[in-house]
This record gives structure tokens, sequence and C-alpha cells, in this order.
């Protein structure tokens, strides 16, 4: 894609609105991951060096428009000053003048962190109005907000109209990456699509199946794959409006000449607690009244010997209930065998990410996308927003 770089702008003495996905899990007032906060440094770092006068812009969760203290930026302003070795600045308005003032009294180098872009229901109706004084706030606009980008919100797509607009360091990486996948990967290209639900990947499923040698299924969203050949699952994940495209799915990627596989043991539980009874049962199906909880032994063997012939590898989603520690093993060791296999591997999605950070292999992981839901939109085939306002610039 044709993004306009930064690389070799001068952007001395400017003020450089930086939408950056500052959307990081908190708990007490404790920011518990950075991973989004440190990947867009690089970008950071390279306008501090240029002599920006950077003002950050970010989201987090969902405030329905309006101040709300538990989703104020301030936990993550005190995080992400650790991190940058200038003076930073933390505005708790994010437009008018007091936020204007603040922007206006950056010197060279130095950063202002503006408040919760959410708390401002005109940000994601993308408010022309709203637009326009976010402007006031700089000279010009870069976007390293990719885990955004398939929103067009104010700070996402607007404000790229209204001021010379550049991608950031991450968001071409991010792109790149993805797109790496899409155009000509090495082969044998093994996906490995997990997560509860299918309706929230059967869109990245169909475009895959038609991209990859090997798609490996997992997680709850595999149990209604199963239940379409009739297996027994038990009280297992089901969702029935999605039981015939995931027959359909098998039966045409089996036509495609796709090795489709699902897993053919489970490790199981009588309920969804903590202390319940747990089991494992092979690909004869799921106990009345037990549900899966992890991919079992023997699918493991099956996942990691595709893994190890593997040249390029993606992965979004668990391949079971990965935040009780008992259930933890089948993603856990999908992550280890990723690590060790040499191939060019992207991987995305929150738990995913989490497992590459517990299993301690993220330095082997050649891409780990902070995209989410951008991700799936991008390898679903669709347009970004927040990509095509920067391409049209």
């Amino acid at each position: 894609m044709n993004l306009p770089q930064i690389e070799n702008e001068n952007f001395q003495g400017k003020r450089v609105f930086l939408r950056v996905d500052f959307n990081v899990p908190i708990e007490n007032g404790q920011v518990t991951d950075q991973t989004r906060i440190e990947k867009t440094l690089p970008t950071i770092e390279l306008l501090i060096k240029k002599g920006a006068r950077v003002v950050l812009g970010s989201h987090l969760g969902r405030p329905k428009g309006g101040v709300d203290p538990s989703f104020s930026l301030k936990p993550v302003f005190e995080a992400f000053q650790k991190l940058v070795k200038t003076k930073v600045y933390f505005s708790e308005t994010v437009v008018g003048p007091e936020a204007v003032k603040l922007s206006k009294s950056l010197q060279d180098g130095e950063i202002l962190l503006i408040e919760n872009l959410r708390f401002h229901k005109e940000e994601e109706a993308n408010d022309p109005a709203f637009c326009k004084k976010l402007a006031e706030l700089a000279d010009v606009y870069i976007n390293d907000a990719f885990g955004a980008a398939h929103r067009a919100h104010a700070s996402t797509e607007g404000l790229a109209h209204l001021l010379p607009a550049f991608a950031g360091l991450l968001m071409r990486k991010e792109i790149e990456m993805l797109s790496s996948l899409l155009v000509k990967p090495p082969r044998p290209f093994v996906a490995l699509i997990g997560g509860s639900k299918v309706s929230s990947k059967i869109a990245i499923l169909k475009n895959l199946s038609s991209k990859v040698d090997h798609l490996l299924i997992g997680g709850g969203m595999a149990y209604t794959f199963l239940k379409s050949r009739a297996v027994p699952i038990g009280k297992s994940l089901f969702e029935k409006d999605y039981e015939s495209e995931a027959f359909q799915l098998i039966d045409q990627s089996g036509i495609k000449g796709i090795d489709l596989q699902l897993p053919v043991d489970h490790l199981i539980a009588e309920k969804f607690e903590e202390g319940s009874k747990t089991k494992t049962v092979d690909k004869m199906g799921i106990i009345d009244g037990w549900m899966g909880m992890d991919i079992g032994p023997k699918t493991i063997e099956n996942y990691v010997k595709v893994i190890k012939s593997a040249k390029t590898i993606l992965w979004n989603g668990p391949m079971g209930v990965f935040e009780q520690e008992r259930f933890s093993k089948g993603t856990l060791e999908i992550a280890k065998a990723i690590a060790k296999s040499g191939a060019k591997s992207v991987v995305g999605g929150g738990d995913s990410i989490a497992a590459i950070n517990k299993a301690g292999v993220a330095d082997k992981i050649t891409h780990i996308s902070t995209g989410g839901g951008a991700s799936l939109e991008f390898l679903e085939g669709k347009t970004l927003p927040g990509v095509q306002c920067l391409i049209q610039k």
C-alpha cells in the first residue's frame, strides 16, 4: 500500500497529533499489559528525535460518550511517562481552550497526552465540528493506531482530511506484515484459529480457506464445527445459527485441497468453574452434561506436527479456556511450537498474545499484532477507513 511515510519529513517545531491505541487493560488503577503502548514507542521516539511537539490521542474502553472517571487515561499517563525520556504532560480535557493552550506550550520533543477521546460522543460519530476542534491541537496528523483503523471515527478518519496526514511506523508494519500473509506467503502456510465463537471468525475462516494449506481450529468455536458433523459435544459452546456454515466450510476446504483439522480429543469439565471434575475424552465426543474446555493431548500432537512443517503461520485465538490455568495447556503448547518452528509467524488476539508472553517466547515471534478487530477485518479482505483515508492523501 502506498502510505505517506514520516521518515523523511521535517517535523521540527510542529505540533503533531499522533493517534495511538492505548486501549490497554487496567486493574485497580494500574496498567496490567503495556504491549500496545510499547509497540508505538518507535514512532514516538522518531518524532521526538525530529523535534516534533507530540499530542497523543487515544480511546480507552467504551465510556458511552460521557466523562467516566473509570475510563480515564490517567493510569496510562502514569505508565507511559516511565517509558520515555522526555517531559510528558496530561490534559484533562480533549478539546477546547485549555487543551489548545497546553498543545501550544509544548517545547520541541515534549509530549502531551489528552484525555479519553470517547468522553465526547462526537468522536465515534466522526462529527465534522469535533474534527475541527481536534485539528486546533496540531499542524500535522499521524495515525499509528492500527487497532482502531477499522473505525471511521473523528480521530481515526475525519482528522486525516483536515491536516497533512501520515502513517506511523506501527501502522505501516502492521499492514505490511498482514498483507504478506495474503500475497504469496512462503508455504506451507498454516492458520490456527481459535476463540469462543464461530460468529466472530467465520469471515476470516472463509477468506483464509482459499489461501492457506492447513487450517487448524480450536477453542469454543470448534464445537459448532464438530456438532455439524454429528459429533457429541455435551454442554459445550454451540452456535446453531452457524452450524450450516461450519459444515459447508469443512466441505469446501476438502474440495479446495485444504487440510482443515478439528480437535480429535478434548479436556472436558462438568462445570465452568474452579474445582469442577475434569477428564480427557477422545474423538467419539463429549459426555452429556460435560463441556469442552481445551484441546486434548492427541490434538496438540497433531497440530504441533503441522506447525513444525510450516513456513508461514498465522495464529488468532486460544485453543481453550486459557484464563484458567488447568485449561491453558493446549494454548501454551501451541505458543511454544510456533516459537520453535522457525517459520514466519504472525500472532494476534489478546489471549494469543497473553499466551506468547506467558510462555516466554514473544521474542521468537516474527510479528505480534496489536490490531484485534482491525486485524481480523483486514484479513477478511475488508477496507479499513483509518487506512483508506491515508492512502487517499
